[in-house]
């Protein structure tokens, strides 16, 4: 006997509402040439090391792989640390782990801001309940060891937080010596290496640095995905005292630490692509060596810094304190930037980034970082420079009807 309607035993499901379903062609992305602020473009070898087949996050294959992630984190760091780790999640996860870790309700914590990324800090650590105190400087300096120091002999922080790269600002932070003022008053010192790591030179043990975090997609040649992080034995030891638990479960390294220890206990599921990816790398960062990368990028940057300076812009960052990654050019008076970057990226295919917070519509934000980091790059963006920008001044339009 045939049976005319549905057995019993499946449930009646109400009809399917079509209203958000799309019909789309496959992805098709344009090649960008992206020159801002990051993400740069990833490597070759790194894009098709993320386009394997996947594998299990516990295969045995795949742990092999995470401890040669974590020991060529060490050497891109320059640091022994045990808890050196790629967090699932972008840099800003890494950035929030250092603070949900070692920050317990009522601690002071110190942040030096010089640019957007400090005001993040701040705006993190207020969230897991720190007394937040911040010290201040115009976006384009650095702080000296005498500020540095006569702030944390005010206020005595548990923690404090500075950015070696400021990413809006394209200031490089001297770093030598405040591991030392850190030690002789008793704090942590927690240091952003976003868009240093991989291209600017970076001793975390030397330095005497605790904590430190990055992201894939910047000096490493990598997508956007990974959270590059090191905690070192004075903050492990912080964390490990703590009163209560880290009040974020996803970000807990007491917890992550079974997982990328020696226990390889399941905590969540990696992103195994990404990993890969990042692997490789940080593969091809040991390759180069980190001293020839380091040369590299400043070697680019100084052609960059003459170039702009033949085409009489004016740079931002004073040259002692200039990142090699990230080149903020002063808009010159009269000139729309939004206008002109987005000439560059819609006529071009080319990513410059404009500024952000107090150098809003007053910068651009030039990146050569990781595989974007070559001479032709450069040379590409000066002539585009000198032939399209003149067509964005004041008067240009006139000139043009005149003619």
């Amino acid at each position: 006997m045939l049976l005319t309607q549905a057995p019993s035993f499946l449930p009646v499901l109400p009809p399917v509402n079509s209203a958000h379903r799309l019909a789309l062609a496959p992805i098709a992305t344009p090649h960008r040439l992206l020159l801002g602020p990051g993400p740069s473009n990833a490597h070759p070898t790194v894009l098709e090391a993320l386009a394997r087949t996947p594998i299990g996050h516990l295969d045995p294959l795949y742990i092999e792989l995470m401890g040669e992630v974590q020991e060529l984190l060490r050497y891109a760091w320059q640091t022994d640390n045990r808890l050196t780790i790629p967090m699932s999640g972008t840099g800003s996860a890494a950035m929030e782990a250092t603070l949900a870790n070692t920050i317990e309700p009522g601690e002071k914590v110190l942040v030096a801001v010089k640019g957007y990324f400090g005001l993040r800090l701040a705006d993190m650590a207020g969230r897991y309940r720190a007394e937040v105190v911040t010290i201040e400087k115009p976006w384009g300096e650095a702080f000296s060891l005498e500020e540095l120091e006569q702030a944390l002999l005010s206020h005595r922080p548990k923690i404090l937080a500075i950015v070696h790269a400021e990413t809006s600002t394209g200031i490089c932070q001297p770093v030598e010596g405040i591991g030392d003022l850190c030690r002789k008053y008793d704090c942590l010192l927690l240091l952003d290496t976003v868009t240093s790591l991989g291209a600017v030179p970076i001793y975390l043990d030397e330095w005497k640095v605790d904590l430190a975090y990055s992201c894939s997609q910047k000096g490493l040649s990598c997508p956007p995905g990974l959270g590059p992080f090191s905690m070192g034995p004075r903050a492990e030891a912080k964390m490990l005292a703590r009163q209560g638990k880290v009040p974020n479960w996803y970000l807990d390294v007491s917890l992550l630490n079974k997982y990328w220890g020696s226990d390889r206990v399941y905590h969540h599921t990696a992103p195994v692509n990404m990993n890969f990816g990042l692997r490789e790398a940080l593969r091809l960062l040991a390759e180069e060596g980190l001293e020839a990368a380091w040369a590299r990028h400043r070697s680019n940057a100084e052609r960059l810094w003459a170039g702009m300076e033949r085409l009489g812009l004016e740079l931002h960052a004073p040259q002692h304190l200039r990142l090699p990654t990230l080149t903020t050019v002063r808009i010159p008076a009269g000139v729309d930037g939004k206008a002109f970057t987005s000439h560059l990226l819609n006529s071009h295919g080319i990513e410059v980034g404009g500024g952000l917070g107090a150098l809003a519509g007053k910068v651009w934000r030039i990146g050569l970082m990781g595989y974007n980091s070559q001479p032709e790059n450069v040379d590409r963006l000066l002539n585009l420079f000198e032939s399209e920008l003149p067509a964005f001044r004041p008067g240009a339009a006139l000139a043009g009807a005149a003619v």
